[in-house]
């Protein structure tokens, strides 16, 4: 998913035995336990659009920070963090300690600085302007800080807390106040200092004034130290509750002022946590792209539940989680391809407190339908497709227990049938809509002319093509849930409109095809770059090269309808030779989504993931196995550029975490995973249930990434695929490796990965 968002990025705390130096870890220390391999800075430059930020966070707990800045190649600090209120999102609060005159303070002081460290659990610089150590460490709902002054006597100590929107106050022990977010939505902020200030002033326009609150834009308030002050350490505590919830939070979490315990704290929970999946062998770059990319999958969402109540932005009221925690910052549309299913295997009864979330805020909002993009502030309803539904689906199919199910499918239906399917809207169904229901297709505007559906976002467009399949993938998903239910007239009608994609697929040219409300494909047509800005005109962020293979659930029949799998090879094959078309600068002005380019295939950009897998249900696994060894190896490495596109809060790590690990869920729903082509020579893979799940490599290397032969739970495997029933109570995979295909192995027709199949 892509925003223009303004942001900054960071985060650290030295502890013996790892340190990150820049961008990686120095080649003397070698990493003994998972979080040491992580590298939070890979990825920090952005190829294009935005980039990863090094984040400082428990797993999907509330209380995030990275470092202010314009990216990570600016010289400025914009003071210290506190909070970071969305993923991805600008910081709430801000903190700046400063050692000179009162003059040169500011709301929120700008640093130069140097030796920045970050890990995971704690944050670390030296701010040489002023000669200020800082060192920084957190729990789930507080944090704490300890400021070394170096040059003791060169001026006053001060300690600046800002808001740049809302109400500081001093009350003799503490500071609290709230910081005003969009919507309903309130940041609170408890914070105490180990030694009292001598006095507490405000800054307004560069004057001083003796006060105690201060209110408004950029409220502040100045915390004054003796000049012979050499260490000032803090805590805080957060709320969205309220300032007594985030003094609640911090004595809770924190009872002293100690950095070092809180950063070991932090460092085991890391450690139990990545230690859920065990690899051995394969290079040291692969061990630290796996768990960086496995530590960004614990990003989001968020558990925002507050000593068991939460503030809901779904109704703006506090609600008692009656015990189940209350998540959010989900982003659906990115995270339901593998985040999800990486969840169902390694923290199900955490994807059933998200789902249970999820049908919270379908209850909270006016209208009872399934969140699609749900924030700290409230479901944004940004992207295309309710893709929501696949989450519950595929909880539902691996087994997991305590989903609610039909309570949950009521809300779901809303969402297909009641809410528009226009992207980024949440308005109710319209004309739009009707012509779906009665055509199966959303049609589209010809260059020029005018919209005139209300419902339809300026910017984002009507999006037809990409909405459309979308649809009927959810649509399917629809389907086998009221199977489940035993509801039999909604199994049959929504499994008959998950086919809509066939309306809009062109026999001619093998693409899916914009058509008018006449029924009539739009033309002349450019499938690379008809469709203006994003080409949102007629797909999504990704032009039609992407979108020809966006019929997760059917692969069967998407072969079908090319004419069959040597069509079908040909056209995966193309779509990764087949040239940008136009310059690298053309070419990005108008799909700036639509990077880490093979050919026309995009690493960068979440409908992309499933495409090199597709080879396994056409009898051409080995290419499959060639292709993901190469994108994974080429796109995503040990670096600062070392992520191709938008790092959406694991959705695109999730990728990497599954493909690393040598197999792929294709299909969200259909309880099954493609093989691919194992990284380690070992994966231990700790399931929720106290089972584990092995894949072993024989003969696994870099130039090995062909599989000779499979053994599933010590049976030969000839399948490109296994089900999660294989392995849900514990198992093996045993590859065997080499540096040639073998050509036969998975390649027979009946060997293929389940779809829903050839509608007769």
């Amino acid at each position: 998913m892509r925003q223009s968002i303004s942001l900054f990025s960071g985060i650290l705390f030295f502890l013996a035995g790892f340190f990150l130096t820049g961008c990686k870890q120095p080649q003397s220390v070698i990493a003994s336990d998972p979080v040491d391999y992580v590298n939070p800075y890979m990825g920090n430059i952005s190829h294009l659009l935005v980039p990863a930020y090094p984040t400082v966070h428990l797993p999907n707990s509330m209380l995030r920070v990275y470092p202010e800045r314009n990216d990570y190649t600016g010289d400025r600090l914009s003071g210290l963090p506190v909070v970071v209120t969305s993923h991805r999102g600008s910081s709430a609060f801000n903190l700046s300690p400063y050692r000179g005159d009162m003059e040169g303070l500011q709301p929120v002081v700008q640093y130069s600085y140097d030796n920045e460290k970050i890990t995971p659990y704690s944050y670390s610089v030296y701010l040489d302007d002023y000669g200020i150590d800082v060192r920084y460490a957190l729990s789930h709902q507080s944090g704490v800080y300890s400021l070394g002054f170096s040059d003791s006597g060169n001026g006053n100590t001060f300690l600046v807390l800002n808001s740049r929107d809302g109400v500081l106050r001093w009350n003799g022990a503490a500071v609290s106040g709230y910081q005003q977010l969009v919507n309903n939505t309130r940041v609170y902020l408890y914070l105490e200092t180990e030694v009292e200030p001598q006095k507490v002033s405000s800054l307004q326009d560069g004057r001083q004034l003796d006060t105690h609150e201060a209110s408004g834009k950029n409220a502040n308030l100045v915390l004054h130290f003796s000049k012979e002050t050499e260490k000032l350490n803090l805590r805080y505590g957060i709320s969205f509750i309220d300032e007594e919830q985030a003094k609640q939070n911090l004595q809770r979490e924190i009872n002293d002022f100690d950095v070092d315990d809180i950063a070991e704290e932090g460092r085991k929970l890391w450690n139990e946590t990545l230690g859920k999946i065990s690899v051995k062998g394969g290079t040291e770059e692969n061990r630290k792209v796996f768990y960086t990319s496995l530590y960004r999958t614990y990003e989001r969402p968020v558990c925002i539940s507050e000593g068991g109540r939460y503030f809901s932005a779904f109704d703006g009221m506090v609600h008692n989680d009656n015990g189940t925690p209350f998540y959010t910052d989900d982003w659906i549309w990115d995270t339901y391809r593998a985040t999800h299913p990486l969840r169902v295997m390694i923290e199900p009864a955490m994807e059933v407190d998200i789902l249970h979330s999820f049908l919270r805020m379908s209850e909270q909002m006016p209208n009872f339908w399934w969140p699609t993009f749900p924030e700290i502030t409230g479901d944004s309803r940004r992207m295309n497709s309710n893709h929501g539904i696949a989450t519950v689906l595929d909880a539902c199919r691996k087994g997991l227990e305590g989903i609610d199910l039909e309570r949950k499918y009521t809300a779901m239906r809303n969402a297909l049938v009641e809410k528009t399917l226009a992207p980024w809207s949440a308005k109710p169904a319209g004309e739009l809509d009707r012509f779906y229901q009665e055509h199966g297709y959303i049609p589209a505007l010809r260059e020029g002319e005018k919209e005139t559906i209300p419902e339809v976002h300026s910017w984002e467009k009507r999006q037809p093509v990409a909405v459309t399949l979308g649809t009927a993938y959810d649509e399917w998903c629809l389907a086998q849930l009221a199977k489940e239910l035993g509801k039999t007239d909604d199994y049959e009608l929504f499994l008959q409109k998950s086919y809509n994609y066939r309306h809009l697929f062109n026999p001619e040219t093998n693409f899916f095809h914009p058509k008018d409300k006449e029924g009539n494909f739009i033309n002349p047509f450019d499938y690379k770059f008809s469709g203006g800005m994003g080409a949102r005109e007629y797909y999504g962020e990704n032009n039609a090269w992407i979108y020809r293979w966006d019929v997760p659930h059917n692969v069967a029949d998407l072969i079908h309808l090319m004419g069959g799998r040597e069509n079908f090879i040909r056209n995966l094959d193309q779509t990764f030779r087949e040239p940008l078309g136009k310059s690298k600068y053309e070419f990005y002005a108008q799909l700036p989504d639509h990077t880490g380019n093979v050919g026309q295939f995009s690493m960068a950009n979440e409908p992309s993931f499933h495409i090199p897998y597709l080879y396994n249900y056409a009898g051409a696994p080995w290419k499959t196995q060639k292709r993901i060894r190469k994108l994974v190896s080429e796109w995503f490495r040990n670096d600062l550029m070392g992520i191709p596109g938008d790092e959406d809060g694991g959705g695109m790590s999730a990728f990497v975490v599954f493909s690393q690990m040598g197999f792929y869920p294709v299909t969200p729903g259909s309880p099954t995973y493609n093989i691919g082509s194992p990284f380690f020579d070992e994966v231990t893979v700790r399931m929720g249930n106290g089972k584990t799940f092995r894949i072993v490599a024989g003969n696994n290397d870099p130039e090995n990434k062909y599989i000779q032969s499979v053994r599933l739970n010590g049976k030969e495997w000839n399948k490109p695929w296994f089900s999660h029933d294989d392995i849900k109570d514990g198992g093996t995979l045993e590859l065997v490796m080499g540096d040639k295909a073998n050509k036969e192995w998975g390649s027979a027709p009946e060997d293929v990965p389940p779809s829903e199949g050839v509608l007769k």
